[in-house]
């Protein structure tokens, strides 16, 4: 009698350690993406916020959307020290700093969920960011929920603007004639206060180029504005918010204040004509001109 009890016994402890093991087994490959550590090592010196604590469901889903996708080359802290980071160039945004290129707010402030959006879906031209418009809705929404636990300057209200309000494109500016005047005053505008930096052929060489830096020190040449894909987007009404904003950490000032509105589309004008014309060239026969 007792041994076919313990037989019984055997058996059962044998069908619950298996159950276990298979439930355990089942769980590991079923799960997602662990929580992401309370401490960095780059960050042992900052303030509690710094310990990228999800605090929401929202931003813990947001964190497991970066650690799929952006992690690798934004690092696991957001600190730009993935391990893609070190071949490229440029390199990837230090996102714990909270400064943003391409907003549609003033200079220093913050950007809107849509402008982090933009990026995202888009991706930047002519860097290692690419799209990631595959994303659902859902999982953007989400990401941009937890980059705003990567860096303190989102917990400041002073730190909040509304955007600006991006005007339509004006009517002459697709009209050959009418709008060579304002041609040429963007030709005017860009050699006085765009030159120094981008070059006077706008094709980026300059004395001032190999010196431009970042905040971070790091090398920042300006683009060849003729013919370089341009990051902040390829819509007339992207370059405009460009130059209404500028792209905070770098060289690039804001021309919101100091130049009007029809200035800033003079601009635009002459920088699509530009870009027209490197297409035109590139097109040609070497040796030949139009």
């Amino acid at each position: 009698m007792r041994s076919k009890l313990g037989h019984v016994v055997r058996a059962g402890i044998i069908a619950g350690l298996g159950l276990w093991t298979a439930t355990a087994v089942w769980r590991h490959f079923n799960r997602g993406p662990g929580p992401l550590p309370t401490t960095s090592p780059h960050s042992a010196s900052l303030p509690p916020a710094e310990s990228f604590r999800p605090d929401s469901e929202r931003q813990m889903r947001g964190g497991y959307v970066f650690e799929r996708n952006c992690a690798i080359c934004h690092g696991r802290w957001g600190d730009g020290r993935g391990e893609m980071a070190e071949g490229m160039q440029p390199k990837p945004g230090n996102l714990t700093l909270g400064y943003f290129k391409f907003r549609s707010t003033p200079t220093g402030f913050l950007p809107t969920d849509e402008d982090l959006g933009r990026t995202v879906r888009r991706g930047i031209a002519n860097s290692s960011m690419p799209s990631f418009a595959h994303l659902p809705a859902r999982e953007v929404e989400a990401v941009i929920a937890y980059l705003k636990t990567l860096s303190p300057r989102w917990r400041r209200p002073e730190n909040y603007s509304g955007p600006f309000v991006i005007p339509s494109e004006p009517e002459w500016l697709y009209d050959e004639r009418d709008s060579k005047p304002h041609r040429d005053a963007g030709a005017r505008l860009f050699g006085s206060n765009c030159a120094p930096c981008h070059g006077v052929a706008a094709d980026g060489q300059c004395e001032l180029a190999s010196r431009l830096e970042n905040q971070l020190g790091e090398p920042c040449p300006p683009p060849d504005l003729r013919n370089d894909p341009l990051k902040n987007g390829p819509e007339l009404t992207d370059w405009f918010r460009v130059l209404t904003t500028g792209m905070d950490g770098t060289p690039m000032p804001s021309f919101g204040e100091g130049f009007s509105e029809e200035d800033r589309w003079d601009l635009v004008a002459y920088l699509r004509d530009l870009r027209r014309q490197g297409v035109r060239d590139k097109n040609l026969p070497p040796g030949t001109k139009e």
